[in-house]
């Protein structure tokens, strides 16, 4: 098979609006993903698929890039590197990798996929030492937006027993992010549903929550900004990330005009970058 991609670079604000116009490759099975190149943008959109290009060239335009991609399993790839490892509570391992569980953590099964969220990303990694801190009285209604895999979800319902929602706005992650809840016998707490943000009416409808992890980038985080503040009951709290830590107080500051106050902030690395996890309370 011939691997490819197709990619381009936009500005932030035109990023949302694009990736929907894109929704319907996704439904057809190629893979849709965005990413944040510098503060503020731009962002590039990539597109990436095997063989029959017909479907995508026909919906995009000159302005786009095509490139080939080596004959690599990626998937198999990761999951030769993926390792099992410690964070917070938590033993994080790929289902080849069962054995070695340091005694009194809670194993997360999540093997390394097209759908985001293994738990190595300092960004995984600062949600999930927070969720550890949180109080499970105050943590009944949870939402995680931008589920991706569903690592944080899951680790939502074995940490507290207790029912988690999930969204994604890639149907592919929805899937996957339910096949890993069902191999972590969480499957009858964890409910997750393609949406963008909580703009689906079972999401909309569970409000207001208590918790609203959301583990994605600076740019979305402030688009949805309002939509979590009037989502969160008062003194419910906010668990972002997906922020490098020079992005982190314009997003805070966001979030404060909506009437959040920081509580507190946990800074990790991966590779040579530094990101930020924020903990906030709707006041």
């Amino acid at each position: 098979m011939s691997a490819w991609k197709a990619w381009r670079d936009v500005p932030a604000k035109e990023r949302l609006a694009r990736e929907q116009a894109l929704e319907p490759l996704s439904e057809s099975g190629f893979v849709v993903t965005s990413r944040e190149l510098s503060r503020d943008g731009p962002w590039r959109i990539e597109i990436f698929g095997q063989d029959d290009r017909g479907p995508v060239e026909a919906v995009i335009d000159s302005r786009w890039r095509w490139e080939e991609l080596p004959e690599i399993d990626w998937v198999a790839e990761n999951q030769r590197s993926f390792q099992p490892f410690a964070v917070g509570p938590f033993w994080v391992h790929p289902s080849h990798i069962a054995d070695g569980m340091p005694a009194g953590l809670l194993p997360l099964r999540i093997d390394a996929g097209l759908a985001f969220g293994t738990g190595t990303h300092a960004t995984t990694r600062g949600c999930l030492e927070m969720l550890a801190t949180l109080d499970p009285a105050e943590t009944v209604r949870p939402v995680d937006v931008g589920c991706g895999s569903g690592i944080l979800a899951i680790a939502m319902a074995k940490l507290w027993k207790q029912p988690v929602l999930g969204s994604d706005n890639d149907p592919e992650a929805v899937a996957v992010a339910r096949e890993n809840a069902a191999l972590n016998d969480v499957a009858t707490l964890c409910r997750f549903h393609h949406a963008i943000g909580l703009g689906t009416p079972a999401l909309l409808q569970a409000a207001p929550y208590d918790l609203i992890v959301a583990n994605i980038l600076a740019g979305p985080l402030m688009e949805l900004s309002e939509s979590f503040a009037t989502s969160l009951r008062a003194g419910g709290r906010a668990l972002l990330s997906g922020l490098l830590v020079e992005q982190a107080a314009e997003v805070a500051t966001g979030y404060t005009r909506h009437g959040f106050a920081l509580e507190r902030h946990l800074d990790l690395d991966t590779n040579d970058s530094s990101w930020r996890t924020l903990l906030l309370r709707k006041l």
